[in-house]
């Protein structure tokens, strides 16, 4: 099983960065061991600065290499949530050395994925909201109508490097409005009105 995640797929997360909107897909990857399900994610010690992003996450559900667009949407069958888990202090500081920053995003428990998936055939895929509730408080608000890469064209691209197998997850990308988390915080994360998740940080 692999997690594949899509990076700067809003134009205005890319600009909170101070980043370029790309022209192609970005993806980086982390290893099975950065997945969590458990409700509770415990704040690592190397870092200071844990930031939230919320993405909408699909699973390939059968083994695919250089996807046609007509076919990528036999290649899922449902919609998720998950959080990708950025320690940002330790990815600038790789980025400032010309590192690669894998330790800011693929530590152990770096990709919270929520218990639930909803069938995307009660989705409207080119118009799905979703949401990120701080402490009951909403950061993060986005929809797939701002994407820059559908989620077909997504799995069209990632497949032309990496061969997609049964169970693999693509996190798609997070809009603006990351942040900070620190202990105590908790954390709900909603398609439409659905909650799909609750998350303690300890």
């Amino acid at each position: 099983m692999k997690i594949i995640c899509i990076g700067r797929n809003y134009a205005k997360h890319a600009a909170e960065m101070n980043a370029d909107v790309p022209t192609s897909p970005m993806f980086f990857m982390k290893p099975d061991t950065s997945l969590l399900k458990e409700n509770q994610f415990y704040y690592p010690d190397f870092t200071r600065d844990l930031h939230h992003e919320i993405e909408l996450v699909v699973k390939i559900t059968k083994h695919g290499k250089h996807i046609a667009p007509e076919h990528a949407g036999n290649y899922y069958e449902k919609i998720g949530l998950g959080i990708d888990f950025t320690a940002r202090d330790i990815q600038k500081e790789c980025k400032a050395k010309g590192h690669p920053w894998e330790k800011a995003k693929a530590f152990d428990n770096a990709a919270f994925l929520a218990p639930q998936f909803i069938d995307k055939n009660e989705l409207d895929l080119n118009n799905i909201s979703f949401s990120l509730k701080v402490n009951g408080e909403t950061v993060q608000d986005g929809n797939t109508t701002d994407m820059i890469f559908t989620i077909d064209q997504l799995i069209c691209e990632v497949s032309k490097f990496v061969t997609l197998k049964q169970g693999d997850l693509i996190y798609t990308g997070t809009p603006e409005g990351v942040g900070a988390v620190n202990r105590g915080d908790k954390l709900e994360g909603y398609i439409g009105d659905a909650r799909l998740f609750k998350l303690d940080i300890k």
